[in-house]
């Protein structure tokens, strides 16, 4: 599934050749998660604003020209590429194939939205404060790279919290950002056994594991993201972070610290690799 390092990856792939581009038509496939919530029509002639990203959400602005000098706020474009999706830019003549759900035409080419699952969308939405926008971003935790988030706010937010640090990293309405792959590097790197109880996280642990999610996914936007299975970017290329992982798919492997072997349990319906001897509870 695209984190907040791949989908990141994609916006800056995405952002600066739309900025200011003139939609001229939009084409729509097959059913995706959620409907677009407006005609398709209604979009020729927009204006894309600067693309930005809230946790795996990217939020496309949209303006139309006025009679009057100037541009007027016309909503946006909420994109979301579900487990398996990605956005490309490809040529206006670019063949469709099976899994090509979404084409926005503009006049700086073709943004495209391939998804083989289907759990993808774009959703028409006013502003980011009102729904389907506000609805979808409400239950979503800070960004990692969020100054306002530091080691004690971190640490209040997990104390009010009784589930597993690894599912509370998952659910993403602590912190979001942190998939499977990047919360089992970041629990590693901050010596944090998956299973331990997010409440019983010393504040000292809370900043080792802040300052261990922000290396992890910084490192992860360096490396072009993760590709497991199908993401790429938006010019096409694959990420790479999966090859530098110390303990994510190694099961068996020595530990890079200690040499012990790394073990695999499911916690959640997802595979958890970890070090035990260097991650305690």
């Amino acid at each position: 599934m695209p984190e907040l390092p791949e989908v990141e990856v994609t916006r800056r792939g995405i952002e600066a050749p739309l900025r200011g581009a003139r939609i001229r038509r939009m084409r729509l496939g097959k059913a995706l998660r959620w409907p677009l919530g407006r005609r398709p029509a209604a979009l020729q002639g927009l204006v894309i604003g600067s693309i930005v990203r809230r946790g795996k959400y990217l939020w496309m602005p949209l303006a139309d020209d006025g009679a009057k000098a100037g541009r007027h706020d016309a909503g946006g474009l909420l994109w979301h590429l579900g487990m398996s999706g990605s956005l490309a830019l490809v040529r206006d003549d670019a063949p469709v194939g099976a899994h090509d759900h979404v084409d926005l035409v503009t006049d700086r080419g073709t943004l495209r939205l391939t998804d083989p699952r289907r759990f993808g969308a774009v959703v028409y939405s006013r502003s980011l404060d009102v729904d389907p926008a506000a609805r979808l971003l409400a239950r979503l935790g800070a960004e990692p790279f969020d100054p306002a988030l530091t080691a004690a706010t971190l640490h209040a937010r997990l104390a009010r919290r009784h589930a597993s640090i690894k599912s509370v990293l998952l659910a993403g309405d602590v912190v979001v950002g942190a998939g499977n792959i990047y919360a089992c590097e970041a629990l590693f790197a901050a010596g944090i056994h998956p299973a331990l109880r997010a409440d019983r996280i010393s504040r000292p642990r809370a900043a080792r594991l802040l300052a261990a999610l922000r290396t992890t996914l910084e490192r992860a936007l360096q490396a072009g993201g993760s590709t497991l299975r199908d993401f790429h970017d938006a010019h096409g290329a694959a990420g790479a972070y999966q090859a530098e992982a110390a303990v994510y798919a190694r099961e068996g492997e020595p530990c890079p610290n200690c040499a012990a072997p790394i073990r695999r349990r499911t916690m959640g319906q997802r595979s958890t690799y970890f070090c035990a001897r260097c991650q305690k509870r």
